[in-house]
């Protein structure tokens, strides 16, 4: 019935708002939510982030509204990145009316937040704690609220909220329309709508339906010190756009992320010990593509929405079926599809049955990939660039090399020679087996802090030959280099390092004097590679 906007009976203002957007026709809870909502009946909506419910909430606030001095809807969000998400999708829906919204959180300055509200808002989103702050201090007020939302309440519930909303319910006229949209339907989620709502009308997306139509879901089964060899080679081989690792703690977090970005991969890190702003740089970084690999916790990986995030890795498996809905509902957005793979041990079997019982799907087990197919993968890429690189002409520099060498070797041995110094840095495991221990993990060996990096023009080889020349070392003995914008890491024997710290520190290379020292420790070294990156 409701197979265009245009069913819904909306002003001009809004379908043309909604086509400037990008928007074709309903999602399935757009078209079951906005109907009852236009009425001013009270909802309960069940559906996981990307199914479209920002807008099924936010069309009737928006059609319904009208430009006045204090807010007449109020947004309750569990994180500050949702509630900045839902606040600017509101402002596009709403931008030829000219209704408001604005949002409030904790980390960005009240005072600013202060003067933003007096100016006069239509719509206020913002997470629990920091509208408490305000309707504390009488900053905000809530006394000509017509609707109120919570959106992914079972968040809320999660992160602790409740007695906030419920503090926050009370400051609110009983006379409105209440709206609530969650990812599951725990037992306090039901209890506060039966306690605060009227009469509520139920919708819902079929979770299962949406989950395995969009999201393909795997399993991996891998010992705990076999993880990140694992997480390498999916990498390597599948070639995600943008990956959303989660683990279950902060360390985890920095360990993981630690690895990767000694192993060169452009991965980035955000948790709780973050600051909100490394956070949002992050954020940033990650929409853009800089970074292509993410790793996050729960918690700081809430209200993300981004929708190029083709893989999420469940590195540690979820604690509860709901995290793990919401952990895959980050990839699969806006239409497109997805991958959600989960590390499992061998003893965590009974969770991973827990969990397809719970969102009424099924996981299916999948084989790792061999070292042959992640070399076949890294060979695939290199062939990709060299094509790009004849392509776009950028190696005429090199032509007078090749026919100097021409006068000495066929073309075919030159090309190959040129593959082969290319490959010797692509060594994959020497073992087929995952779980071959990290060269970088061996207690005889050291990590050393060079500063000279990717803007020098500076290849893996490159330092590999001023090491091994330098410090007179046969290359096969140094370990993993990880190559970032202005300095590198470089791991060596234990009982080499200081002959390699006295023999490179101060020499020259590509024309720059560097220094090389022992680099710090890990925790505070994980740290300024994700700045660098």
């Amino acid at each position: 019935m409701y197979k265009r906007f245009y069913n819904f009976d909306l002003s001009d203002e809004v379908l043309n708002a909604l086509s400037e957007m990008g928007f074709e026709k309903p999602t399935p809870i757009q078209e079951s939510a906005v109907p009852p909502a236009m009425e001013g009946l009270d909802i309960i909506g069940q559906a996981q982030t990307g199914t479209g419910k920002t807008a099924a909430f936010g069309i009737p606030i928006i059609e319904k509204g009208k430009r006045g001095k204090v807010p007449y809807a109020i947004i309750l969000a569990p994180t500050r990145e949702l509630a900045v998400q839902v606040a600017q999708e509101l402002n596009k829906i709403g931008k030829n009316k000219g209704i408001l919204s604005v949002p409030i959180y904790g980390g960005q300055s009240i005072d600013r937040q202060i003067r933003s509200l007096k100016k006069g808002v239509d719509v206020v989103v913002g997470t629990p704690g920091r509208v408490l702050d305000h309707i504390r201090r009488k900053t905000l007020n809530l006394k000509n609220i017509q609707t109120l939302v919570l959106d992914e309440a079972d968040e809320m519930l999660n992160m602790g909220f409740i007695d906030d909303i419920e503090t926050i319910l009370k400051e609110i006229p009983t006379e409105r329309q209440t709206l609530l949209f969650s990812a599951t339907m725990p037992k306090e989620i039901m209890r506060i709508a039966t306690r605060y709502m009227n009469n509520p009308k139920k919708v819902a997306v079929d979770a299962k339906n949406m989950i395995v139509l969009k999201i393909k879901q795997v399993f991996y089964e891998v010992r705990e010190e076999y993880k990140i060899k694992a997480l390498t080679r999916l990498l390597d081989v599948e070639d995600p756009s943008l990956t959303l690792v989660f683990c279950h703690t902060k360390r985890e977090v920095d360990e993981v992320s630690g690895k990767l970005q000694q192993m060169g991969y452009y991965a980035g890190a955000i948790h709780g010990d973050f600051t909100q702003s490394h956070r949002d740089e992050m954020m940033d970084k990650f929409k853009k593509g800089d970074i292509e690999i993410l790793v996050a916790t729960d918690v700081a990986a809430r209200g993300l929405d981004i929708t190029d995030v083709s893989h999420v890795v469940n590195y540690s498996i979820p604690q509860n079926p709901d995290s793990y809905i919401h952990r895959i509902g980050r990839t699969g957005r806006a239409g497109k599809s997805g991958i959600a793979i989960t590390f499992v041990t061998p003893r965590e079997y009974r969770q991973l049955r827990l969990i397809e019982r719970s969102a009424k799907t099924r996981i299916e087990k999948a084989k790792l990939p061999t070292r042959d197919e992640v070399r076949r993968a890294r060979e695939q890429e290199i062939l990709d660039e060299i094509d790009d690189i004849i392509k776009d002409e950028n190696h005429s520099g090199y032509l007078a090399m090749v026919d100097e060498l021409s006068n000495r070797y066929s073309q075919r041995d030159i090309a190959a020679s040129a593959l082969s110094l290319i490959f010797s840095d692509m060594e994959t495991d020497e073992e087929d087996e995952v779980g071959v221990s990290d060269i970088s993990s061996a207690k005889n060996y050291v990590r050393l802090f060079m500063t000279v990096g990717k803007r020098d023009r500076v290849k893996v080889a490159d330092i590999v030959k001023s090491i091994a020349s330098g410090a007179n070392i046969p290359g096969k003995k140094i370990g993993n280099i990880a190559l970032f914008d202005k300095f590198s890491f470089v791991e060596v024997p234990h009982d080499l390092a200081d002959r390699v710290i006295s023999s490179v520190d101060n020499s020259v290379l590509n024309g720059r004097k560097i220094r090389v020292q022992p680099a710090r420790a890990k925790k505070s070294v994980a740290l300024d590679s994700v700045r660098a990156v």
